[in-house]
């Protein structure tokens, strides 16, 4: 039997998603103007389920947390279509997914929020294990991309109430508890992120807040949603992973398992925008910084383009977290340099090699390397001053610090030694 969902972007209706057979299958509306995804060009005939997974399976959840939705809702976990039947109310960028006869909610309506109490957000914290993405609540039908705990929430504009977006209402942050078995990673990914602005990257806004528990604080982020723009509340921006945009479903996410590589990142970029020389300079910039303050984690689903009024750009960076500084996890990156998938086997030879594959000019990139190397260790000793003047300490920064004076040390040594190419 087959079904379909209407597929909204920008509050219009754009095309069709249908199930047949368990199989997908994507049809633009006749007059669409907007593109749903880099690798799905508007055209009148519809897309096979090869072509339409990598999108839309890609606005899902993944991993464990995606079987815990699938078993609360009780649907199959491989079933794409019944968790976005479920769950494609509030997704990634600015589509939404409805039974036919349905329409969005207009950016100009009421928009309806749940407001947390104390002790519901402490609840909330508590069951986002159990419950990701408030599976099955009445009125919530929330989706966000990836593996780990994390839920689109309302912020007030003062920052004082933090609430459930409710019956299609746009949220306007992200929020993230600790992450189980990583010791002290809501202050990792604080701190890393704010490592990152002060070296004046693009960076996604972040905060680190606390809630008492009895006697003991809980702490938790709240990421700013760059395609929830501030100054227009109700409005969605569109974005999309790079794994989305190439066509590369989540389960090859990581490059030795089929996902994007570094060379695919940079031409996805000259591709997408225009002008692209900024969106490749900025992502350089990422790849390095990423490389040096040790997160193996960035993969294809941590780099998006957003579909700015203007045109496509690169996001700001996200999801910055040192995973180099747990003994548990793989030393092995997301993304090769040049041959090399562990930083300790990275020579000069290997960036250039990247830099070659990348169609970036190999001077350009040592030199630019070698500046940010210089400049990080100094900025992370200041940036954790930062954190302790403000009370935020954990034993966590100072081995996040170590570790980049460490890899900054090294990387300097290599692209200047005569005798290590």
């Amino acid at each position: 039997m087959a079904r379909h969902l209407d597929v909204w972007l920008l509050g219009a209706y754009v095309g069709t998603l249908s199930q047949v057979d368990g199989r997908l299958s994507f049809a633009y509306a006749p007059g669409a103007t907007t593109p749903l995804s880099h690798s799905l060009p508007l055209r009148t005939e519809p897309f096979d389920d090869r072509a339409s997974r990598p999108f839309f399976a890609g606005l899902l959840p993944e991993g464990g947390k995606r079987k815990q939705i699938a078993k609360t809702l009780q649907i199959s976990t491989q079933n794409d279509y019944a968790l976005l039947d479920s769950l494609g109310g509030e997704c990634a960028g600015a589509v939404t997914l409805l039974e036919s006869g349905q329409s969005p909610q207009s950016p100009d309506a009421l928009h309806e929020v749940r407001w947390l109490d104390h002790t519901q957000l402490l609840q909330v914290l508590d069951e986002m294990p159990l419950r990701p993405m408030r599976a099955g609540d009445e009125g919530l039908r929330l989706s966000l991309a990836g593996a780990q705990d994390k839920l689109p929430v309302v912020v007030d504009a003062d920052g004082s109430r933090i609430g459930l977006p409710l019956n299609g209402s746009p949220s306007t942050h992200i929020l993230k508890p600790p992450i189980a078995g990583i010791d002290g990673s809501v202050f990792n990914e604080a701190f890393c992120m704010a490592l990152a602005r002060a070296f004046k990257l693009d960076v996604a806004s972040i905060q680190m807040q606390a809630i008492a528990d009895g006697e003991q604080q809980r702490h938790y982020l709240l990421v700013e949603r760059y395609d929830r723009p501030a100054d227009t509340p109700g409005q969605r921006l569109h974005q999309e992973d790079f794994c989305q945009a190439l066509g590369i479903v989540s389960e090859h996410k990581y490059q030795s398992e089929g996902g994007p590589g570094l060379a695919q990142a940079f031409a996805l970029l000259r591709s997408a925008t225009r002008p692209s020389a900024l969106h490749t300079l900025k992502l350089l910039d990422y790849v390095v910084f990423n490389a040096l303050i040790g997160n193996h984690d960035a993969h294809g689903k941590n780099f998006s383009l957003l579909y700015a009024p203007t045109g496509a750009v690169l996001t700001p960076l996200y999801d910055a977290l040192c995973t180099a500084v747990y003994p548990t996890l793989t030393d092995k990156m997301a993304m090769k340099i040049g041959s090399k998938y562990k930083f300790s086997e990275v020579m000069a030879r290997h960036w250039e090699q990247f830099a070659t594959e990348a169609a970036l000019s190999p001077g350009q990139v040592k030199k630019r390397i070698l500046a940010i190397a210089r400049q990080l260790p100094d900025l992370a000793r200041a940036t954790q001053a930062t954190f302790l003047n403000n009370g935020n300490q954990h034993p966590i920064i100072d081995q996040i610090v170590t570790l980049i004076e460490q890899r900054c040390a090294l990387t300097i040594r290599r692209l200047t030694s005569l005798s290590h190419p």
